[in-house]
């Protein structure tokens, strides 16, 4: 199956201000956010890229603009199942009040029981699901039209991008807090018919290795390599 390449935005004024953005409209990229975005499209420049799965949000619809702009015919869609999660009245709040929380505990440490509070608040079970559901769909659908070595973006949200690692790490989600995603870092995950492979986490530098490689010996490229990787050609 293809290898989603999770994007998350680049550095966003919310960032910056240490609020809690969710889903408030008109948060855009800060001048180094759109520096980042720049330098992405040529990191991911080398790929075959096959689509770009987003976020509606402004911040992801802008991390993948110069991407977009520099690679002829690769098309967009916009996917709300990737789009930030939905918190509720924590919403546009700064993140200092919010750590006096209650809640901000059970985020923390037990992040399978939150359930952000307010109309339309949501659990971070829920996020993590439709998440899950939205990668592995884009998956049958670019194998279907690409076949099972393409490459594809997903731009979305610090938070979606931890949860799908954590899910394919075979991880619960309450450990999920363990994995940290920089901005516009990339987190690469080869699926396949027995498990998904983690192939980056994070990462902010060279992408090249994430080209299709060869078949291993034996030909199964759903097998793990047993001793390791040869890497990069």
């Amino acid at each position: 199956m293809p290898t989603a390449i999770l994007v998350r935005h680049g550095r966003s004024t919310a960032n910056t201000q240490g609020v809690l953005a969710g889903w408030t409209p008109g948060v855009a990229l800060d001048d180094t956010g759109r520096a980042q975005a720049t330098a992405l499209a040529a990191r991911l420049a080398a790929l075959p890229l096959t689509a770009v799965v987003c976020s509606p949000l402004q911040r992801c619809q802008e991390t993948v603009r110069p991407l977009l702009e520099t690679s002829t015919g690769l098309p967009l869609h916009t996917d709300e199942r990737v789009g930030e999660c939905h918190y509720g009245d924590w919403t546009g709040r700064k993140l200092a009040e919010l750590a006096d929380q209650p809640l901000w505990t059970t985020v923390q440490r037990h992040p399978s029981a939150a359930v952000f509070p307010g109309p339309g608040g949501e659990s971070l079970r829920a996020m993590q699901a439709r998440a899950v559901d939205a990668v592995r769909d884009w998956n049958e659908r670019i194998e279907a039209e690409h076949g099972p070595d393409a490459l594809y973006v997903v731009c979305s949200h610090g938070d979606i991008i931890k949860s799908l690692a954590a899910d394919a790490l075979g991880m619960h989600l309450d450990l999920f807090q363990r994995i940290s995603t920089e901005p516009c870092s990339v987190t690469a995950i080869r699926y396949t018919p027995h498990r998904p492979f983690l192939l980056r986490l994070g990462d902010t530098g060279d992408l090249a290795a994430l080209a299709p490689p060869p078949a291993p010996p034996g030909g199964n490229t759903a097998d793990a390599v047993v001793g390791g990787s040869t890497g990069a050609p």
